[in-house]
């Protein structure tokens, strides 16, 4: 699955460094799998969740959040959102 774009995990990783290893292994995950559909993505993502039309993935051990559409036929995880848990919590889909 191709994502996009990795620019947005690196910005948010320019203001929260720790967040960077965790997001592009993350990304790395993605990149490397072809999936069919959110419970097929929900086997390699424990930790993640379906949103309104969005998916919601937990990384860095529930620190931060990617907040994603995701087109299962054409391969693409486009990037909405990058936020840290607190910031999260205040976001509305």
């Amino acid at each position: 699955m191709r994502v996009i774009s990795n620019k947005a995990l690196t910005d948010f990783s320019k203001n929260h460094p720790a967040a960077e290893e965790p997001m592009q292994a993350w990304r790395k995950i993605v990149e490397s799998r072809s999936f069919t559909n959110f419970a097929d993505i929900k086997t390699a993502f424990n930790a993640m969740d379906k949103v309104d039309i969005y998916y919601v993935f937990d990384i860095g051990g529930n620190k931060y959040r990617i907040v994603a559409a995701i087109h299962f036929d054409q391969q693409k995880l486009f990037i909405r959102h990058v936020f840290t848990h607190k910031e999260y919590d205040k976001w509305k889909p």
